[in-house]
């Protein structure tokens, strides 16, 4: 596909928005795969939800939902497309399938893993049950159907607290981030039991890492996500999801800030925020970066890497994820 004069007018209004991150070079290999994509979603009632770690011409090239784990799915849930191609890792496509079961739900590439969802099984959590019994179970949505099935509520990054004291108990499982497990417990008198599991991109991160560059910018604030080590979370101004870093710099408008997290985040909110100068961690995301605009359009066109469940794991699994999203946001 070449990039002609049609392409070029349905798509100079995206470029417009991303050309500081994207240069003109590399655009004209996007946009006719842009257009293309956004011209097959019209005629095959498709929905394209992306989560904030995807890069820019995906983030605002394709989506029309872009946002964190818990907004995917609640919005997964609301969709009147048949087709739901989720732009993200696998345990975010099963979540969307989990919320809507009667919908098509496809994921570009079916390789994008991750790190904390490969860390813990159903069997794990069962083991688990035993050796705590009656202590409920809280699984952070970075994992498979099988550990939510096993598990009574999930939660995400946006939440976690909230779920965890809305159960009323004493102590809980937390799976599987035992970062996000230690920062929890700093919240809530809710004794945490964790697991061992961690993020390949923000166990990158360190204490040190983050010292040296607020000694090399002065005034810079430093947001960083739950699932960093204690160490980087207590170096930080502000710990929270993806999208309460978002909010934070949006409200803020730090004159220059680092987002420790993923790294194409930082092009995706300095795209809406052109005044605040961001320090670019560049950690990437390898599941993350496994989707790309040519993945896309096949999957849309083929109609293939459809996310299928079991039921007897689905209707489980579904309970979690729906409790979680009945909790919201935490404020």
């Amino acid at each position: 596909m070449q990039l002609n004069a049609e392409i070029k007018k349905a798509t100079d209004p995206i470029y417009q928005k991303v050309s500081k991150v994207i240069p003109e070079i590399e655009w004209s290999f996007h946009a006719p795969l842009i257009h293309k994509i956004n011209m097959l979603k019209k005629e095959k009632n498709a929905v394209v939800l992306t989560h904030n770690y995807q890069t820019p011409e995906i983030f605002h090239g394709v989506s029309d939902v872009a946002a964190d784990s818990l907004a995917l799915a609640i919005e997964a849930s609301k969709t009147e497309a048949d087709i739901i191609v989720l732009c993200g890792v696998h345990f975010m496509a099963e979540t969307a399938k989990l919320m809507n079961p009667i919908k098509k739900v496809l994921l570009p590439d079916m390789g994008a893993g991750c790190s904390l969802a490969s860390s813990i099984t159903g069997k794990d959590v069962r083991l688990l049950k035993e050796k705590y019994p009656g202590v409920p179970v809280v699984s952070y949505v970075n994992t498979s159907a099988e550990v939510k099935a096993e598990s009574d509520i999930c939660c995400t990054s946006a939440n976690a607290v909230q779920v965890v004291e809305s159960l009323g108990a004493s102590k809980v499982i937390f799976l599987p981030d035992q970062y996000m497990a230690k920062y929890i417990s700093t919240k809530t008198k809710v004794q945490i039991i964790s697991w061992v599991g961690t993020c390949i991109v923000h166990e990158r991160f360190s204490a040190q890492e983050i010292n040296y560059v607020k000694k090399q910018n002065p005034g810079i604030k430093i947001l960083s996500h739950p699932e960093c080590s204690p160490g980087v979370i207590a170096v930080s101004d502000f710990t929270g999801s993806t999208t309460g870093m978002a909010k934070y710099v949006n409200k803020k408008q730090p004159e220059k800030v680092m987002l420790v997290t993923e790294c194409s985040m930082s092009d995706n909110v300095q795209i809406e925020n052109p005044n605040v100068q961001f320090v670019r961690p560049c950690n990437l995301c390898p599941y993350m970066k496994t989707i790309t605009l040519p993945k896309i359009l096949d999957c849309l066109e083929t109609e293939t890497n459809e996310i299928l469940i079991p039921e007897i794991i689905s209707r489980k699994a579904r309970k979690a994820v729906e409790r979680m999203a009945g909790i919201g946001r935490s404020h």
